[in-house]
């Protein structure tokens, strides 16, 4: 078979598999129930929420104000801020707000699950709710969690997070990209074969933590308080896994303004690869990275085969986004589809080797691994 035969059947192969892939996604996510509290709902549960901040003093203030303006009892719960050893003035800016509710400590460890953990460990909720100082969380963001807790018994509860105030590009990208995430992660919950989830909206019973040990054994990897410790909760319960479905539980977060900073997040997302455990999530990370790295790698020897690929993703991701946008009420971000397209194929194929081989990088001022 001459070879730019060879490279338009294997693409077309490909292409199809990733479209599969996409609708399969697509299908669950339909499938997954919107949450809505049942009538007269009045959650009892006392929740503690814990912030870990590092080097977050330009955040903090707006995080805990939303938090602080929840539609759930004041009596029912707490807010513990863990400092993980800033380097600015965010245990200060935390420590001035004037209410009982929040409590400011410092984490005895240095890194992001050392301070959850300790913020667990202090916790006098029975439910645990976990978001990070750079977001800010809806109104009605306690009282979702509460009412899916108390009617449903989850063992692990994940919900959405998206991006705001986007003023370029680089923005926009990333808030599609997320939007995407979060079908994914909802879709894959309710499915059972993709378990992921996001460390800025997330709860779990204190009781489950404790019982699972906390971060004990995934502690290796500085990032994956989120995903890990929900492979952790499946393995000990996995018919109690619940994503909540409702535009009004997103937590908000700004997107990455530089080019650099997006590199260091991402960095550190695909640093955890390595350590996924559960072959359909291995096998989907894989097929994203070839149908990126086969479009730029096919553009100079087949670039027919690279255009078909690239047609594949287009009309698979569209319909996605598409569908994740209108959900989420985002249809301005659609106008920004095609050149994403081009930064996702890029980004996709650089970090995922660079999260392969790159075990050192840096954030928020700290060597990590």
């Amino acid at each position: 078979m001459p070879l730019p035969e060879t490279f338009l059947l294997t693409a077309i192969a490909i292409g199809i598999a990733y479209l599969v892939a996409i609708g399969y996604i697509r299908m669950w996510w339909r499938r997954l129930p919107e949450w809505r509290p049942p009538a007269n709902d009045n959650p009892t549960v006392f929740i503690s929420v814990i912030v870990p901040a590092r080097n977050e003093a330009a955040n903090i203030g707006a995080c805990l104000q939303s938090l602080l303006s929840q539609n759930y009892p004041a009596h029912l719960f707490e807010i513990i801020v863990v400092d993980d050893h800033s380097e600015d003035d965010t245990a200060r800016r935390a420590g001035s707000i004037p209410d009982e509710r929040v409590r400011v400590v410092v984490s005895p460890g240095a890194q992001k699950k050392q301070a959850l953990a300790y913020g667990v460990s202090l916790a006098r909720g029975e439910l645990i709710a976990a978001t990070d100082a750079d977001c800010q969380a809806p109104p009605q963001w306690l009282s979702l969690l509460a009412s899916a807790y108390e009617n449903r018994r989850p063992a692990f509860i994940a919900a959405p997070v998206a991006f705001h105030k986007e003023n370029n590009l680089l923005g926009y990208f990333q808030s599609l990209d997320y939007l995407g995430m979060m079908v994914l992660t909802g879709a894959g919950i309710y499915s059972g074969r993709l378990l992921l989830a996001n460390g800025a909206n997330l709860a779990y019973p204190k009781a489950v933590f404790e019982e699972v040990g906390g971060f004990a054994g995934i502690d290796h990897v500085a990032s994956g308080d989120d995903m890990f410790l929900l492979q952790k909760i499946a393995r000990r319960y996995p018919d109690r896994l619940f994503f909540i479905k409702n535009p009004e539980a997103t937590v908000l977060t700004s997107p990455q303004p530089s080019l650099a900073g997006l590199w260091a997040q991402r960095l550190r997302w695909a640093s955890k690869s390595s350590a996924f455990r559960g072959g359909v999530m291995l096998v989907y990370l894989a097929l994203v990275f070839v149908v990126c790295g086969g479009i730029l790698l096919g553009l100079a020897p087949a670039p027919f085969a690279a255009l078909i690929l690239l047609a594949f993703k287009l009309i698979a991701d569209y319909a996605l986004l598409s569908e994740a946008c209108r959900y989420f009420q985002r249809s301005d971000l659609l106008r920004y589809f095609l050149p994403a397209q081009l930064l996702h194929i890029a980004y996709i194929a650089l970090i995922g080797l660079a999260g392969v081989f790159v075990r050192r990088y840096r954030w928020k001022g700290r060597e990590v691994r």
